[in-house]
């Protein structure tokens, strides 16, 4: 086992150490909870938790359940929290937003938390989000800004942003995200986490009444591609509720197998279709490509077509807000951003004409992208256009000289990929010269999850990347 301090131990370790009972459920939860202490007040991770003595007493139940040897799930005795738009039983659903800031406890789990209990995972709070999930960046009415423990001048991305600080901080282990543009995406390659937005239909979650919809989709977080693994095969498989689920047997997600750097072939594209990119993310980049080459692995310059993918974005992102803000609004809700307000109305305004190119483009986004993925292991996309931006802006309105009127627009190197309807994985991918995280998305084929995060395991180890600690905190 590790020599490190135990809110340094990967969550492998922690599972393992905890059903060996070479340590204690309750010793786990304890350093997490110290570590929280010491520095949620500057990072601002958390929206809500529960009560020290209450988190406690969960782990201690999960010590007496390996002591008396019940069958325990993959995560048994692991804190983790819940992004604030999924409910969880005692604690409030605030959204990030004023219009649910003085909202009631859950009374009932979403699917997500079930899952996650069921896997034996311990829920002690839940993590900070912008507005109902919106952009990139979080920053909300509730909590304030989620910053960046690489800097806590900067953001940590979103909007599953308090995820992606919360592991970055030695807070949590593992942590759910939520990805329709890039919103586990951008606060992994931030925080220099790994993220995965997996196949739709491999997580059985959602929050809006339309279940057939691939296009938000939740997934797993964690500080490497084995342990994010660790956490899919706790809250991935099927579930009647949820006509997309797929996944039989998410127990044999846990395990990747060993993959030789030296046998994969990746394609490259500097830049998603053409999109402008930071000269030193660029640089960084440059860098990570000569390491994987110098390790054995075949990169080959490769552009896969992604022409109409932003139309088919915008369009299916605004009906999705269309559908999640009329009943909101029917309800008399009030408080919202004007840009979530600006999204739904245009939404709603959609025509059937609209949906139909969109759909249609999203087809043939998937069909050109499996074909391209006939000729390589995975395809390599700088994950985000800039290193993490600075706390007080509420999005990146200039990339490289060209300006952007919406705040979306700086997302698309993640929402051209979500379009494709493929798995994509952030993972690290290097340091600025300023010593911030820039990280790289890799599109594997659909399904074969688990074979792309074990291209992300092999890329990591050899990169050597995951698992530093922020030199602004203590190790």
């Amino acid at each position: 086992m590790s020599d490190a301090p135990l809110h340094g131990w990967s969550a492998r370790e922690l599972a393992a150490g905890i059903a060996s009972r070479e340590i204690s459920a309750v010793e786990v939860m304890r350093a997490h909870l110290d570590r929280i202490e010491e520095y949620d007040e500057a990072v601002r991770a958390f929206v809500s938790r529960i009560p020290d003595a209450d988190a406690l007493a969960l782990a201690a139940e999960a010590d007496r359940a390996v002591a008396r040897g019940e069958e325990r799930g993959p995560l048994h005795g692991l804190p983790t929290g819940v992004k604030d738009l999924m409910d969880v039983a005692g604690l409030p659903t605030s959204q990030g937003s004023a219009a649910y800031a003085h909202e009631l406890p859950a009374t009932r789990d979403s699917v997500l938390a079930e899952n996650l209990r069921r896997s034996g995972a311990l829920i002690i709070g839940k993590t900070n989000t912008p507005e109902i999930g919106l952009g990139t960046l979080t920053f909300n009415a509730v909590r304030g800004v989620c910053r960046n423990p690489w800097d806590l001048d900067r953001h940590a991305g979103g909007s599953s942003g308090g995820a992606g600080a919360a592991l970055a901080a030695g807070m949590l282990p593992i942590a759910d995200g939520s990805d329709s543009g890039g919103s586990i995406r951008y606060p992994a390659s931030f925080c220099n986490v790994v993220g995965l937005r997996p196949t739709p239909g491999m997580v059985p979650s959602g929050r809006t009444g339309n279940g057939w919809e691939p296009h938000g989709v939740t997934g797993p977080m964690a500080r490497d591609s084995r342990d994010a693994a660790l956490l899919l095969s706790g809250i991935s498989g099927h579930d009647p509720r949820w006509p997309l689920s797929w996944v039989d047997d998410p127990r044999a997600l846990a395990e990747l197998e060993e993959l030789d750097p030296a046998g994969l072939r990746l394609g490259w594209s500097p830049d998603v279709g053409g999109l402008p990119i930071d000269p030193e993310v660029r640089r960084v980049l440059a860098g990570t490509r000569r390491a994987l080459e110098a390790a054995g692995v075949t990169v080959v310059d490769l552009e896969p077509d992604l022409s109409g993918a932003d139309q088919a974005w915008e369009v299916v992102e605004l009906f999705g807000f269309a559908a999640d803000g009329r009943p909101r609004l029917e309800a008399g809700r009030t408080g919202f951003r004007e840009d979530y307000l600006r999204n739904v109305r245009e939404g709603r305004a959609l025509t059937a004409d609209t949906l139909m190119d969109a759909m249609a483009h999203r087809t043939e986004l998937f069909r050109r992208t499996a074909a391209t993925l006939g000729q390589v292991d995975a395809i390599v996309y700088p994950a985000t256009p800039v290193p993490a931006p600075p706390a007080e802006v509420e999005w990146v309105d200039e990339v490289d000289g060209v300006r952007f009127d919406r705040y979306f627009l700086w997302q698309r190197a993640a929402c051209r990929l979500t379009v494709t309807g493929h798995p994509v994985l952030a993972t690290p991918a290097g340091f600025t010269a300023d010593g911030l995280p820039v990280g790289m998305q890799l599109v594997g084929a659909s399904r074969r999850d688990a074979r792309l995060l074990a291209i992300g395991a092999a890329i990591e180890g050899v990169l050597g990347l995951v698992g530093r600690v922020p030199a602004a905190l203590s190790a």
